[in-house]
């Protein structure tokens, strides 16, 4: 059983609420394990706050994928520490997340205010973890990989507030390019058996979610133990889940070349809740960097891969993500690269500047690129990928599609949805709509959005 810590209390009103505020660096993983560890804090009477200064427990829950992102960490840690010496070290702090994995030495000697830190594997501790550092202020703890655990300890009910969610069903990667640290971070790769996966989604449905987005660090890599003892793929647990009373619309991020398999192409084609969005990163258009960033695929296996799964499904939307300036990389390997994306024709990318990080094979790789070089191919290949999104966009203007109510919009009776390809769509006269899953005539598409009219005032 856990115990319990003893509230901050009043003779005429009683205990105080305790108040929890995290902050989420990083990827979609990052918010579903931030999710979750309000989950599992929630019996020790912890409520969310959306402010750092109400709060008695501070998470910070941290990307190590970017350099800049981790530094932001140590600078957000320098406001805390500064916080907590006003309040006479009445706040408790903790960093989560790959970077505490990481960099869980470096952060104890950089910041003593620090309280915890938490590996990502091990946030399901927090209740244990707390109450010791209750007793004793600068006990710290990071923790190995053991998913399995983690997963085992999460509590069943989720504090989901909204008719979309994430459902983690992969971790882990061993793919091991030169760049990432994600490997080291998050372990080799794991799966969750079906079952499990399916009671989640079950528990999610029947709280108002509709639409979820399942992931993993490889998430097409997927192979938990179905019910029959034997490995599952992707594509059987999205045909498993769309069997789901309530469950609509799937998806899933983020992907990898190598492990997109045929019968994954088949669902697309097959299973109308499998969204027609994926993301897929390439990172370059060059073979040689390629090669050097240690993908295993080539720029033609990408090509002709996104070309099998158009054939399968026409309107499929393809994001992607894309480094520039990694060591070595010319001109003419940057070209290639523009090439790549003029034949693909993004509906979204992401796309950053080569970040060196400690511990990975690239960082120590001779011909590192000039940060003015790589910040001038950042903006080409930018201003690329920002007409595509725009064209992309605009393309939708005309076309009637089904799109899921959110939230309410900023104006009046305005309505937030969103379509198949993950736009969100603005509707006038829908706020009464949240949570229905209506026909949307798209009247103009923006550089982020599209602007729609309600052609179905209720669900058939």
């Amino acid at each position: 059983m856990t115990e319990t810590l003893d509230l901050p209390s009043d003779e005429k009103t009683g205990p105080r609420p305790k108040r929890l505020f995290i902050k989420t660096y990083g990827c979609q993983m990052n918010v579903y394990d931030s999710e979750r560890m309000a989950d599992v804090l929630r019996p020790l009477g912890y409520s969310a706050t959306e402010s750092v200064e109400d709060a008695d427990f501070v998470i910070l829950n941290t990307c190590h994928i970017r350099e800049k992102a981790a530094e932001k960490v140590y600078s957000e840690l320098g406001k805390l520490r500064q916080l907590k010496e006003a309040r006479d070290g009445a706040l408790t702090i903790a960093v989560a997340g790959c970077v505490a994995q990481a960099e869980g030495e470096e952060i104890m000697k950089r910041q003593p205010a620090v309280d915890l830190v938490v590996g990502p594997q091990a946030y399901h501790q927090l209740p244990e973890l707390l109450t010791r550092t209750a007793r004793a202020r600068g006990e710290r703890i990071g923790a190995d990989f053991a998913p399995v655990d983690k997963f085992d300890a999460l509590p069943a009910t989720r504090g989901v507030d909204g008719v979309t969610a994430f459902l983690t069903v992969q971790e882990g990667c061993d793919k091991f390019c030169t760049f990432c640290v994600v490997p080291y971070t998050r372990g080799a790769e794991w799966s969750r058996p079906v079952a499990a996966v399916l009671a989640e989604a079950r528990e999610l449905a029947a709280r108002g979610v509709r639409e979820v987005t399942l992931l993993g660090q490889n998430v097409n890599a997927y192979d938990g133990e179905g019910a029959d003892g034997a490995p599952s793929s992707l594509a059987r647990l999205a045909f498993a889940l769309a069997e789901v009373p309530g469950i609509d619309r799937i998806r899933y991020t983020t992907s990898h070349p190598n492990d997109f398999t045929d019968e994954l192409i088949e669902a697309h084609r097959d299973l109308p809740q499998l969204m027609p969005y994926l993301h897929l990163p390439v990172q370059s258009g060059s073979d040689r960097i390629l090669r050097l960033m240690n993908r295993k695929h080539g720029r033609q296996a990408y090509l002709d891969l996104i070309a099998r799964i158009r054939e399968a499904r026409p309107d499929m939307a393809i994001s992607g993500d894309f480094i520039v300036g990694f060591p070595a990389e010319t001109d003419a390997d940057f070209e290639q690269t523009l090439d790549l994306v003029r034949q693909v024709n993004y509906a979204s990318a992401f796309s950053f500047m080569y970040s060196p990080r400690p511990g990975t094979p690239a960082a120590t790789m001779a011909a590192q690129v000039a940060e003015e070089v790589a910040r001038a191919r950042l903006h080409a290949l930018q201003a690329l990928l920002t007409e595509q999104q725009l064209a992309f966009n605009v393309s939708r203007a005309g076309l009637t599609v089904p799109v899921l109510f959110e939230r309410k919009g900023r104006h009046g009776a305005q309505a937030i949805g969103r379509s198949p390809w993950l736009q969100s769509v603005h509707v006038e006269d829908a706020d009464h709509l949240i949570g229905e899953i209506l026909a949307v005539e798209i009247e103009r598409g923006q550089q982020n959005s599209l602007t729609g009219r309600l052609m179905q005032q209720k669900a058939a």
